[in-house]
């Protein structure tokens, strides 16, 4: 299905990672919003692609398979964006795999750096809060940790939960070994995808973003993020212009937790669908799932 017209949010995440809606709810939400596309990127995995997809076709929404891919550079985690990947891709797959079972690897760090603060946390209890069984091709994350931390007590909300615990300079996180954002890149234009530099304002590092882009060469750059305010908007676009980088928007919408959303609704940040065409020519594959 292809949109020639109308919004596109172009970063969401479901139950397949650490959203707390399936895939299909959030293509029913983006209808609601009255988008025209929207694109379903769970960290490190592409298992609530199809769902999706299928939603889309019921209901009239576009819907760009996508991967937000976890990588390590100058220190920072750092978030790549591929667009119309091929889902079945083999080698793609057995890589987001391996990238899963770091994160595993990590969870079980933090938990234990969060037991030795004295926060009574199990990661039993973190799949526990899921309400449901976990599949082998769907991701545990931080949200999910900060619920369970939010829930006992331990935080106010999400916010305060990665401030206290959970965040890049709080006492709990644990940094893994990742790849890099060239190799996330290659990656997904080897899947057939296009890559995309996902909010560069959180990195904090305008220089760090400027050596990925030389490095890295994605072919696209979000410019409307959710954290992003006007002034970093305006910093990116200039950015994407310099390097000719595809402009890109998302909510990076996660649903809510204690009534609370966390980073941006669906529809909060969009791009028009004409973006959807500069994706797909950037693309080497197009997208099957």
């Amino acid at each position: 299905m292809a949109a020639a017209t109308g919004r596109c949010d172009l970063h969401t995440h479901s139950l397949a990672s650490d959203g707390m809606q399936s895939p299909a709810e959030n293509v029913r939400l983006a209808r609601e919003r009255g988008l025209a596309a929207i694109a379903i990127t769970d960290h490190d995995t592409v298992a609530g692609v199809k769902e999706a997809m299928d939603e889309g076709e019921r209901c009239g929404v576009a819907v760009v398979p996508g991967v937000e891919i976890s990588t390590r550079a100058g220190g920072k985690d750092i978030h790549v964006l591929g667009y119309y990947v091929d889902c079945g891709n083999e080698t793609f797959l057995k890589r987001l795999a391996g990238l899963r079972n770091t994160r595993e690897g990590r969870n079980e760090k933090m938990i234990a750096k969060l037991q030795e603060l004295g926060v009574d946390i199990t990661m039993e209890e973190v799949i526990a809060g899921l309400g449901r069984e976990l599949r082998p091709d769907e991701t545990v994350g931080r949200p999910h940790m900060a619920d369970v931390l939010v829930r006992k007590g331990y935080a106010r909300d999400m916010r305060d939960a990665f401030d206290k615990y959970l965040g890049e300079n709080a006492p709990a996180y644990v940094s893994v070994p990742r790849i890099s954002p060239e190799e996330a890149c290659l990656w997904i234009r080897e899947a057939g995808g296009t890559p995309v530099l996902a909010h560069p304002g959180i990195y904090g590092d305008d220089a760090l973003v400027e050596r990925i882009l030389e490095k890295a060469k994605p072919a696209g750059i979000e410019v409307f993020h959710s954290d992003h305010r006007p002034e970093d908007e305006k910093r990116y676009q200039a950015m994407a212009d310099a390097h000719g980088l595809i402009v890109t928007a998302g909510s990076d919408f996660h649903g809510a937790r204690q009534g609370v959303v966390f980073h941006g609704d669906i529809g909060s940040r969009t791009v028009s669908a004409a973006v959807l065409e500069q994706l797909k020519r950037a693309s080497a594959g197009g997208g099957s799932c």
